[in-house]
């Protein structure tokens, strides 16, 4: 099995913790050189730090905000004027929690643009290098909500199925110029958002985190969260040339809590 991503560039979103992070240390094992992406330059340099280097790569990092899409398509389209680009993780920290009934229009709208506004800049962006190169990887970091929506997580729920939607009919298209598209959808992850939302739902209902962790860990088969390492594998599979015929799925990592097949 094909695994290498030698000589392969691979811009990584979100990268300077969590999901993100953990995404760019599995590629960058593989032999891919890493440009983090994030808005925290000083998280970005200590990241950099974290990334193997056996096969020499020169990682690097841009800095943008997503709440700010204007300036995430300047620094793409400058990076991407002179260097190529083979693989491209879409992702970026998911909006606050809350009954659909209370979201406000401008929290669809923010969030929007944020996740699928932001995707679509970076992607085409990058689409010319991948043609060029004939191999492209694009790799959108999702939620299992795009399978079965979750409690209490209406903005998201909403826009995570705008994305799956939109990556989807992107694989339709860029799938002939040997580029594909695929989701990748965790579970309960150990990272910073999980411990929020734990500690969010704890405060509400008065009770011990221990108490909410483990009544979040009986809805999944496997009885405990993923690392996000564990996330991070299905990301660098989908990336190398081994995945070159997964085109255009979802997969859920999430140990088996989602009730749809």
């Amino acid at each position: 099995m094909n695994l290498s991503l030698k000589g392969k560039t691979a811009i990584v979103c979100g990268s300077s913790q969590g999901i993100g992070l953990a995404a760019a240390i599995e590629l960058s094992k593989l032999g891919a050189t890493c440009v983090l992406l994030a808005r925290n330059e000083t998280a970005l340099q200590q990241a950099i730090e974290k990334l193997n280097h056996f096969y020499e790569q020169q990682h690097s990092y841009l800095v943008a905000d997503f709440d700010n899409p204007e300036t995430v398509k300047k620094v793409i389209e400058d990076f991407v004027a002179s260097n190529p680009v083979h693989i491209l993780v879409n992702n970026s920290g998911g909006p606050a929690g809350g009954p659909i009934t209370e979201a406000k229009e401008e929290d669809f709208l923010n969030t929007f643009n944020r996740h699928l506004v932001c995707n679509h800049i970076l992607t085409k962006a990058v689409i010319p290098s991948m043609k060029k190169e004939g191999f492209g990887r694009i790799i959108n970091i999702i939620s299992t909500s795009v399978k079965i929506p979750l409690p209490n997580l209406g903005v998201s729920n909403t826009i995570r199925g705008a994305v799956a939607s939109w990556s989807k009919t992107m694989a339709n298209e860029l799938g002939q110029f040997n580029i594909t598209v695929n989701n990748v959808l965790p579970g309960a992850t150990k990272t910073q958002r999980l411990e929020s939302i734990i500690t969010n739902n704890a405060n509400k209902k008065s009770v011990a985190v221990d108490e909410i962790e483990k009544e979040m860990q009986k809805e999944i088969p496997m009885k405990r969260f993923a690392s996000a390492e564990e996330i991070a594998n299905v990301v660098a599979f989908l990336a190398s040339p081994a995945a070159s015929y997964v085109n255009g799925v979802s997969i859920p990592v999430d140990g088996g809590r989602t009730g749809a097949i």
